[in-house]
């Protein structure tokens, strides 16, 4: 069997020296789903944006982020997250961006 050389580093087996390799930009916080504590890594731009539907629908995060958990059907919290913060702005800017652009 020939090993194949891939141009990404999945960080498995990776020849590349440790400080040669991009450092993490997630950002690893602590949330408290339905009452168990938990943490989510996700990028800050995606943080803001959660902490931005919260003021917007004036929910604390962990209750809206136990609301994602139990509607999930995505493989991870995180990918849940993800997808509601897509769903969440794609919405606003379906119904409310066009309207005010035109």
């Amino acid at each position: 069997m020939v090993a194949r050389s891939f141009p990404y580093d999945f960080g498995v087996a990776s020849k590349r020296p440790i400080a040669a390799r991009a450092p993490s930009t997630l950002v690893n916080r602590n949330v408290t789903v339905a009452g168990h504590r938990t943490s989510v890594r996700l990028e800050p731009t995606m943080w803001d944006a959660l902490l931005q539907i919260c003021r917007l629908e004036n929910k604390p995060m962990n209750l809206l982020v136990t609301q994602i958990e139990q509607n999930r059907i995505e493989s991870s919290l995180t990918a849940a997250i993800r997808v509601y913060l897509m769903s969440y702005f794609r919405s606003a800017a379906r119904f409310d961006g066009h309207r005010v652009s035109r």
